[in-house]
């Protein structure tokens, strides 16, 4: 149920991005992109509630693999894995994202491009900042 809800959700913002194309005739500021990320929100959401609900459909016919996928996702391996690769790109994340903020700020791009990409860095930053010392607090 939750997954159709996904996709007729989807399939809403997407037509209403769509459609506000087409009825919008001079879009200024921020209604200039607001239809595309209408489309590419409901795109998303339709497109993971579509994969969700062709999962559930195909492993509701194979308990065996079921129980297979549940037991490799709580691997402890598997997990290790997974918590070392988002770590390695958390850190090319953190040059990437400074180095564009530094192009940005070196071409003149304006203070309101800038300051958003910043704050949303330094947020960033500071969550790792937090998690790491929650972590060491109980470890």
């Amino acid at each position: 149920m939750k997954n159709i809800l996904k996709i007729l959700f989807g399939l809403l913002i997407a037509l209403a991005g769509f459609f506000s194309i087409r009825l919008l005739d001079t879009p200024e500021n921020l209604m200039r992109a607001l239809p595309y990320l209408l489309i590419g929100a409901g795109c998303g959401l339709l497109g993971h509630g579509a994969g969700e609900l062709g999962r559930a459909y195909a492993l509701r016919k194979d308990p065996a693999l079921q129980k297979q996928l549940d037991i490799e996702a709580k691997d402890e391996r598997n997990v290790q894995l997974a918590n070392a690769a988002k770590a390695k790109a958390f850190d090319l994340m953190n040059y990437i994202y400074a180095a564009l903020m530094l192009a940005f700020a070196l071409t003149g791009e304006s203070l309101w491009v800038v300051l958003p990409l910043v704050a949303a860095y330094l947020f960033i930053e500071g969550y790792a900042i937090y998690q790491r010392v929650k972590l060491e607090r109980e470890g």
